[in-house]
């Protein structure tokens, strides 16, 4: 497994091994102690799983403290946008974003600390997204970031007219209108 820095503190791309032949491929997409060695002391206790069409948009969404939750992201089928915004204040990259291209075909993961906002959208016909969660999902905390913060002018790779988003995700505020817990 191979850890890309981003150009946000403490959010690294993984790259695992993957060894092809005529059969196909094999990799390890998870691996207790080799995580740990890269990441520190993470423990996942939540997988999530979702399929979605060409221009479905989920996010921007955080939990609140105490249920804040790092993730590790991959996109098993297709291919997403992957985009975060670095929400801690006393961060060096506060209120920054990054987005980075998941797919089957690349098998990239994206780890993505406590503290950050997180949204996806699909560039592909069909996407089947995982990720792991080192807390459990909290209605109550939950809260997100318009997707379209003019502030935050993130470039979602796809015409507005043509993404396709929950009534609630499209209830969300601006960042400077979100109260931001981190």
């Amino acid at each position: 497994m191979k850890l890309i820095p981003t150009s946000l503190e403490d959010l690294v791309i993984l790259e695992p091994t993957v060894f092809k032949d005529e059969r196909g491929y094999f990799m390890e997409s998870y691996h207790h102690q080799k995580m740990r060695d890269l990441l520190g002391d993470i423990h996942f206790v939540q997988d999530n799983e979702s399929k979605s069409s060409k221009g479905v948009l989920r996010g921007l969404h955080f939990q609140k403290p105490p249920y804040s939750q790092a993730k590790l992201v991959r996109c098993i089928e297709g291919e997403i946008l992957d985009v975060v915004v670095d929400l801690r204040r006393d961060s060096e990259t506060f209120c920054k974003t990054e987005s980075v291209v998941l797919s089957a075909e690349n098998k990239k993961q994206l780890f993505i600390p406590r503290g950050f906002a997180h949204g996806f959208i699909v560039l592909s016909d069909v996407a089947i997204v995982s990720y792991k969660a080192d807390n459990y999902y909290a209605p109550e905390h939950e809260s997100g970031i318009l997707w379209n913060d003019s502030e935050l002018n993130i470039d979602w790779k796809m015409e507005s007219s043509d993404v396709l988003i929950s009534d609630k995700d499209q209830k969300l505020l601006p960042l400077a209108s979100t109260e931001n817990p981190f």
